[in-house]
């Protein structure tokens, strides 16, 4: 069925459903009553699932079909905690997550589409002792729509008389029994890690039942950790045979006629700046200044020149989505041929860009923008840290004082982005280094200075005037978005606020979102809640309507500085090259356009391979983490980290490693000096005898006493402390859940 047709069939059937005087109907009916051929019942069918899917509509009893809301029904993605229970979030504008109990989740599981229905109203969750409790919705999981997992890895163990799968997941809280005998060649040892494929699952009173269908090695072998997370989200491990095929076949060099056709600019002092073990260079700057102002010209590797609309190179760069950085390797987009070679604009060598030329007034305002058809030969590869150097005293080089003069460029139009209403999100990267076999050695944090800052406010100026081009022209085209927040999130992020005494206005206006962000800069419990605050956001999407960026401020926004690693990029690159002038000797561009009526289902796909490849990224960084305490509890002489208090609860202390972005426990059984009560008005600890406090803000020097890799969470003790601490913890058996 055609989209305009399905969208008609769907608008008649949400208005028959409408309709006062309807009652509940099944699909025959819903046909009749819509005059709705008979020969066409499976298109019926289709769109009815679709809707459902969708949350548009519910079914309930004897397959008959409703508005949710008009049978107290709710259908969103089930997000369970690691106590079981969890929230229903909707994807559904205005409409409140739905909290959903451990007995009620049925046999849903982590990231399942589901049907809810409303049990309570006005249930009061109790969160932090500062903040009271909150009034929200309960609901009662009464159909699965679609499961998220169909496959599972985990960690084989066994019992008295079941061997069973530990999910790697914390959120999946059901272990998973198996019969290990029946997996041939050989049936795995325990311990290994194993992906496991799910049976279906009907009571909630039994465990979830599966088949091991691979065996990956031994959880502490070296790189099976990482090859897990792979096997976890679904990433590709190697390129189809034809895709390389295809690649093999693109020439390493330019053709001369190629260069003829483009405006040359190789002679031009044109620099990249990326990290220190960058492969892939797919953006380089040049700037300088005019009578005006400044012009700033962006160039883009040209990606799409060699990755045609419907090849094998663009069919696997479509379902990849974006490239994934894992703690040990890139699973790259595109082909190395491509994303390390030909695609990368490496320094010294000529290759095809597509450029924008951006005229900025001495307000750092944009006057013009222009786009073109570029060759290029980067003069100088500088990675974060030489241009940092480089930047913190006078330029003595021609590089050095381009640079300047980009930072001079960059760093107005950055304060002009913050007086616009733009919101400071950025955050610090933890580096983790690994020696040969893939241990965490060291970690570094990786701080968003002004070098990070001078590149990133040109790409984010030329990802602005992209979409506002493309727009303007009518071209059909993906571009990012990120909607305003709800305002019950932020409401309930302002009484998390509060219970640091942080004194919050109304986060609905921009100004106070900004001047509560510059109130926590540089305090101990910054990232908490800048993290918090994040999740009380909406996540940013793909979409092909440019509905605004609310992070960033800015009412058009798409992505086209990175089309090695993003799809979207590419798609931005295809739509804008219909729309560059023709250059000299006749040339025309003739390049075939991307199949612009995919370009919906594009977008939700590119949406979700990002979520995916942003999961897998945080996760193998969090691995290696754990797996370097892990290896601190193995020293005889531990390190001491400085830590911060985070949260002080009735069990103990919640707090940060600054120095990593990491969260952990020191549990009140391990501070032994003394008896400490806890205030829960104050939130702070106090010993009887020695009137020592710990309250939130404080900054202690802690080392590792347990590591529980199953449930990701670390604990700790003062570094002053006895080191029986962390037997005495460990014997306590309490299960922390954070």
């Amino acid at each position: 069925m055609k989209p305009a047709m399905q969208e008609n069939l769907q608008s008649r059937i949400l208005q028959l459903l409408r309709s006062p005087k309807y009652r509940p109907l099944d699909k025959v009916e819903i046909s009749r009553k819509l005059d709705f051929p008979n020969e066409r019942r499976s298109e019926m069918r289709a769109v009815l699932g679709e809707m459902e899917q969708q949350g548009l509509i519910a079914r309930i009893r004897k397959d008959c079909y409703v508005l949710p809301e008009k049978a107290d029904l709710v259908t969103g993605i089930l997000q369970v905690h690691q106590r079981g229970s969890g929230h229903l979030i909707s994807e559904r504008p205005g409409q409140a997550d739905t909290f959903i109990s451990a007995e009620n989740t049925w046999t849903a599981m982590n990231g399942d589409r589901v049907v809810a229905r409303i049990v309570h109203e006005g249930v009061q969750q109790q969160r932090r002792p500062a903040s009271g409790s909150r009034t929200e919705i309960e609901g009662r999981v009464i159909r699965i729509l679609k499961r998220a997992n169909e496959t599972v890895v985990g960690t084989l163990q066994k019992s008295n008389k079941f061997f069973y799968v530990i999910p790697d997941s914390p959120r999946l809280v059901h272990n998973i029994y198996v019969q290990p005998g029946q997996f041939a060649p050989r049936p795995p040892d325990l311990g290994d890690k194993v992906v496991v494929k799910l049976d279906p699952w009907e009571s909630r009173h039994v465990n979830p039942e599966g088949q091991i269908i691979e065996v990956l090695g031994p959880a502490s072998s070296p790189g099976v950790d990482m090859l897990s997370i792979i096997r976890k989200h679904g990433l590709p491990r190697e390129f189809p045979p034809a895709v390389l095929k295809e690649s093999e076949r693109i020439r390493e060099s330019i053709d001369g006629a190629e260069i003829a056709l483009r405006e040359d600019l190789r002679e031009q002092m044109i620099i990249t700046v990326d990290p220190d073990d960058a492969r892939d260079f797919d953006d380089a700057i040049f700037v300088e200044r005019t009578a005006g102002g400044w012009l700033a010209g962006i160039h883009i590797a040209d990606v799409s020149h060699y990755v045609r609309p419907g090849s094998h190179l663009d069919r696997e760069a479509w379902s990849r989505g974006n490239s994934v950085y894992l703690v040990d390797r890139v699973i790259p987009m595109l082909p190395e041929t491509l994303s390390n070679g030909i695609c990368s604009l490496k320094p010294g060598v000529e290759r095809l860009t597509q450029s924008v030329f951006i005229e900025f007034t001495k307000a750092g305002r944009i006057k013009s923008a222009r786009f073109a058809f570029t060759v290029i030969r980067s003069a100088a590869r500088l990675t974060y840290k030489e241009a940092f150097s480089l930047l913190k005293r006078p330029p003595e080089s021609p590089v050095a004082e381009r640079l300047h003069t980009a930072w001079e460029l960059a760093s107005l139009l950055r304060r002009k982005r913050f007086e616009a209403g733009s919101l400071d999100l950025d955050f610090p990267e933890i580096k983790v280094w690994l020696d040969e076999e893939g241990r965490p050695v060291r970690m570094e944090k990786i701080e968003n200075d002004i070098s990070h800052q001078l590149i990133e406010e040109l790409m984010l100026a030329a990802n602005e005037v992209a979409a506002r081009e493309l727009k303007n022209r009518l071209v059909p085209a993906i571009y990012r978005v990120h909607d305003d927040p709800d305002p019950a999130k932020l409401a309930e992020f302002r009484q998390f606020a509060g219970s640091y005494d942080y004194k919050v206005g109304d986060l609905t206006n921009r100004q106070e979102v900004q001047r509560f962000l510059q109130m926590i800069r540089g305090k101990p419990e910054e990232y908490a809640l800048k993290i918090a605050f994040l999740r009380s956001l909406k996540r940013a999407t793909y979409e092909i309507q440019p509905r605004g960026h609310y992070g960033l401020a800015k009412t058009n926004y798409a992505h086209f500085t990175s089309p090695i690693r993003r799809y979207a990029d590419l798609v931005v690159h295809r739509a804008l090259s219909g729309i560059v002038p023709p250059r000299a000797n006749g040339f025309r561009d003739v390049r075939p356009q991307a199949g612009f009526t995919t370009l919906p289902a594009t977008a939700e796909h590119i949406s979700l391979t990002e979520r995916t490849a942003a999961d897998a990224e945080k996760e193998s960084v969090k691995m290696k983490k754990i797996e370097y305490f892990q290896n601190q509890l193995r020293q005889k002489k531990p390190d001491v980290f400085r830590a911060s208090v985070l949260d002080v609860r009735s069990y103990g202390l919640l707090i940060e490693l600054p120095d990593f972005l990491l969260t952990g426990l020191i549990h009140v059984s391990a501070l032994v000096d003394d008896f400490y009560v806890f205030d829960a008005v104050r939130l702070r600890f106090t010993g009887q005898r020695t009137k020592r406090q710990f309250k939130i803000g404080d900054t202690l020097e802690v080392i590792v006493a347990r590591v529980d890799a199953y449930k990701q969470q670390i604990d700790f003790q003062l570094a002053a402390e006895p080191a029986a601490n962390a037997r005495n913890t460990n014997r306590s058996g309490v299960r922390h859940r954070r």
